[in-house]
């Protein structure tokens, strides 16, 4: 493998397929998921009732939940529905997704154990086990344990690109989205005022150019960049003195 990101393409570390700033955006959403949860099932309750008369409501009655949180918090397969008449609008549950990938994960984990006679061997898991229980918190504390050695697989991308839809779907039910929050200096690549940061992000990023920095390496370069605007002031106000008769 040549050790550039399946997602970014930017520089990878030694036999892994997600960079640093990847792996760090998969274990922010992994933290995030259970968060959502409250928000989730209180979007099972529809906010629309029945239409009245001489309105312009709902000619019947709404489901009794919504029908897209239900598809998330509800129970399901790891793996997409057949649907050859193309009827199905849902995804896969949160919960199957999450137990899908940690059971797929563990089947290549390396397991060292010792046999009745004293012999270290290694050999595969056969299951997860989180150690609380089940549950989606349990899955994603889990995932996040053993995502350093996720992103040495050759599917990594995969499975980064099933949580993104994941997060994706979440967020456009809760109506959540990242935090931006622009930066002061210049992008040092470029010179665009593109430079920003955004939750859950380990860098900070140019929206012009793509050049990414880590919050030291900008704080350096912000002071650098503000101290040379002092020092170009300074100069612009200094008047000169006139020549002695």
């Amino acid at each position: 493998m040549d050790n550039t990101c399946s997602i970014c393409h930017q520089h990878a570390p030694a036999a892994c397929y997600l960079c640093d700033a990847c792996t760090y955006r998969v274990h922010t959403w992994l933290g995030g998921i259970p968060r959502t949860l409250p928000l989730l099932r209180a979007a099972l309750v529809p906010t629309t009732g029945p239409a009245q008369r001489g309105g312009s409501g709902r000619a019947h009655s709404p489901l009794p939940v919504d029908v897209r949180a239900l598809d998330l918090l509800g129970p399901g397969q790891p793996v997409p529905v057949v649907d050859p008449h193309g009827d199905q609008a849902g995804g896969i549950p949160i919960g199957a997704l999450l137990a899908g990938w940690a059971r797929y994960l563990a089947t290549e984990v390396p397991a060292v154990w010792t046999d009745a006679h004293g012999t270290v061997r290694i050999d595969r898991c056969t299951d997860a086990r989180p150690r609380s229980g089940t549950g989606i918190t349990a899955w994603t504390t889990w995932l996040q344990r053993y995502l350093p050695y996720a992103a040495t697989r050759p599917w990594a991308e995969d499975f980064y690109r099933q949580l993104e839809d994941l997060v994706a779907r979440i967020q456009r039910i809760t109506d959540t989205r990242p935090r931006r929050t622009p930066m002061d200096a210049p992008c040092p690549a470029c010179t665009a005022f593109g430079l920003a940061r955004r939750e859950g992000e380990q860098h900070i990023g140019c929206e012009a150019c793509g050049h990414r920095l880590l919050p030291a390496a900008y704080a350096a370069h912000r002071d650098q960049v503000m101290h040379l605007a002092v020092l170009m002031a300074a100069a612009q106000h200094t008047t000169p003195h006139a020549p002695a008769a």
